[in-house]
């Protein structure tokens, strides 16, 4: 079924790639030209790349786990739970050795096995607030 082996690759991107840094995956699993949505920047394959390695420059530890995952048809919905200890520089930040844990919701459209269509959504502010570079209100 389509459904699930499109939820197979999206465990892969999510497993393989952000959590363990497989950045070589990347061209099996993701359309040169994808279309990406998500306000943090990396548009195309090799952007993504460069945001996955960021990433975990920053966060060495990075961890991101699958708390919900629905497929239909062509498109797959994951809610993550993102972990991290900020050990690198992160968008001009240099590191404040604090943890963060954040949610994230994915949704993924698939075409001829690989992602062609992303949409993310994540909470950056509380991300931010839990590593000390935005305080908190009130």
């Amino acid at each position: 079924m389509v459904s699930e082996e499109n939820k197979a690759r999206f465990r892969r991107i999510v497993d393989d790639v952000f959590s363990q840094g497989k950045v070589d995956l990347i061209g099996e699993l993701i359309d040169p030209n994808w279309i990406d949505h998500d306000p943090v920047p990396g548009h195309e394959s090799e952007g993504t790349k460069r945001v996955v390695t960021k990433f975990r420059d920053a966060f060495p530890d990075l961890t991101l786990n699958i708390d919900l995952l629905m497929a239909d048809r062509d498109l797959v919905c994951g809610r993550l739970t993102t972990t991290g200890t900020h050990k690198g520089e992160f968008m001009g930040i240099p590191p404040t050795n604090k943890r963060f844990t954040m949610t994230e919701v994915h949704i993924v459209r698939f075409a001829d096995g690989k992602a062609v269509e992303h949409w993310g959504n994540s909470d950056q502010l509380g991300k931010m607030r839990q590593l000390g570079v935005i305080p908190e209100v009130g």
